[in-house]
């Protein structure tokens, strides 16, 4: 497959799961448990609408995960992050359009990541007050696990038919445990994409706290594309 059709492939992929998930938490009304399942789902159906194409990574660190565990070049890292960017900032537009077409006035957190006190003061009483350093901690951490279950499920040696239910349930877990403390990113480009856009009348601003949310997922991408070395060597004639 061409990188032209992987790259348009990720940036489809990243942009629906930016709208279906962001847009589920914006407009759905369904709840943390609602918005964890519509990221979750957002990842099934692109794993088997676009896996084929380019594997479906929707992801920046997922991409950089998979390039330290040396499963694709450093060129195609960089191009399937410059779609991923594209596709999830066209899906935060077309919500803050939305928005305004609903008349409500100014986006306030805008389903953006965060931290802090500021940041609980503007999302809401429903989610803690996590420091900078928590937050680093749990971005990384799950992003790790995130990988961690990626790199196993598209292992050549697994059953990869069931990964895109495994990688979505996933998700779906990662999200419920971290949507009250950061808003869960585990993404750089979904965080970067709802940032951008966000305006909140309070002290808090999402664009000065977005840079945890694009180094701390790369960071524990980048271990675990290291770690599942250790854990599921190959062969040496391999």
């Amino acid at each position: 497959m061409k990188i032209y059709n992987k790259m348009l492939a990720e940036c489809f992929g990243t942009f629906w799961l930016v709208l279906g998930g962001c847009g589920t938490a914006l407009f759905g009304g369904v709840g943390f448990l609602g918005v964890a399942i519509a990221f979750g789902l957002t990842v099934i159906a692109m794993a088997y609408g676009i896996g084929h194409v380019s594997g479906a990574h929707l992801n920046p660190a997922v991409s950089f995960g998979v390039w330290v565990n040396g499963r694709m070049s450093l060129k195609d890292m960089l191009l399937y992050w410059v779609a991923q960017i594209i596709g999830a900032i066209i899906a935060g537009a077309i919500l803050l359009v939305v928005w305004k077409a609903c008349g409500l006035g100014n986006t306030g957190v805008f389903a953006a990541n965060g931290f802090g006190a500021d940041f609980q003061a503007a999302a809401g009483e429903n989610y803690a007050a996590i420091s900078g350093g928590g937050a680093f901690l749990v971005e990384a951490l799950l992003t790790f696990v995130f990988l961690m279950v990626i790199l196993g499920a598209t292992d050549e040696r697994s059953n990869t038919k069931a990964a895109g239910l495994a990688i979505g349930l996933t998700l779906t877990l990662i999200h419920l445990v971290s949507i009250p403390l950061t808003n869960t990113s585990v993404n750089p480009a979904r965080s970067l994409s709802q940032a951008i856009f966000s305006c909140t009348e309070g002290g808090w601003c999402a664009m000065g706290q977005v840079w945890l949310f694009i180094v701390a997922p790369l960071v524990g991408a980048g271990l675990a594309g290291l770690f599942y070395k250790c854990v599921a060597p190959k062969a040496k004639e391999e």
